[in-house]
């Protein structure tokens, strides 16, 4: 799931904005990646299409935002080192869908956030429904040097666990893009492996570590944001990036990349902050 993470700076674009001129905003997303990697996980190794719609409502000062995310498995999954989310013997296959609703309050130089999202997965193999599930989750980000934001999550469906994810980035003006450089770290607290079956991670502490680059830039009505990602895994599922070829598991590596482009449109529709 990308668009709750994603979406916390233009919330707090909003949500300092005057009532009068904030407006309803419908807006989507349409990325292509070299992999579906999720909270340093590697779910899908071959290209993806993650496609996202999303309204923001203002009320008051604050921002409410619903919306919509998807993962599409492009390529055919059927070599022996392949990771599919779907399970997919075909191209195209769709293989994960998100709701997601938020409300964001500014307060001093902060913006909280909360908000839940549900993962639904169609599929008959790979992941199924029998791996739906759904979190709430809170958020704090600070309008500071470094940008700096906390974020937590906590699964009240099938795993019932916390994760949190710390970060920092930085601006850096270049004419007309910007570049980006950011550092994440996640850590779990109950979305290990215990009595239950269910789990994301195998142990409980730190996850991993994000490193980042994106450049923004726009075009026309449309933002163009190339980005890549250097993973360093703590979690053995933080590790893999493929299927081990000979026998049962996965590979592990000290580092992944994985890295693709996002475009974004968004449109205020004239509608008053309501009060």
């Amino acid at each position: 799931m990308k668009r709750a993470i994603v979406l916390g700076g233009a919330l707090a674009a909003l949500a300092v904005a005057s009532p009068a001129a904030a407006q309803v905003t419908v807006g989507w997303d349409a990325a292509l990646f070299s992999s579906y990697v999720w909270r340093g996980v590697t779910f899908t190794n071959k290209p993806v299409f993650q496609p996202d719609l999303y309204l923001t409502v203002p009320v008051g000062k604050a921002s409410i935002t619903a919306g919509g995310w998807a993962n599409v498995d492009i390529g055919k999954y059927d070599g022996t080192t392949d990771l599919s989310e779907s399970g997919a013997s075909s191209a195209f296959n769709f293989a994960e869908f998100d709701w997601w609703g938020e409300i964001g309050v500014p307060v001093g130089v902060a913006t909280l956030t909360g908000g839940a999202t549900g993962y639904i997965f169609p599929n008959d193999v790979g992941f199924t429904k029998t791996s739906n599930t759904v979190e709430v989750y809170g958020k704090i980000a600070l309008s500071t040097p470094l940008s700096p934001k906390l974020a937590a999550w906590y699964d009240v469906d099938k795993i019932k666990g916390l994760y949190v994810e710390g970060s920092v980035s930085h601006g850096i003006p270049l004419g007309a893009a910007t570049l980006n450089l950011g550092a994440l770290a996640g850590w779990t607290g109950g979305q290990e492996i215990d009595s239950d079956v269910s789990s994301n991670f195998d142990d409980k502490g730190l996850t991993h570590v994000d490193l980042s680059a994106s450049a923004g830039f726009s075009a026309g009505p449309l933002s163009i944001t190339p980005s890549i990602h250097g993973i360093i895994g703590n979690d053995r599922r933080t590790k893999y990036t493929k299927s081990a070829s000979n026998t049962y598991g996965f590979n592990d590596t000290s580092l992944k990349l994985w890295g693709g482009v996002t475009i974004s449109w968004s449109k205020a529709l004239g509608g008053a902050a309501a009060e």
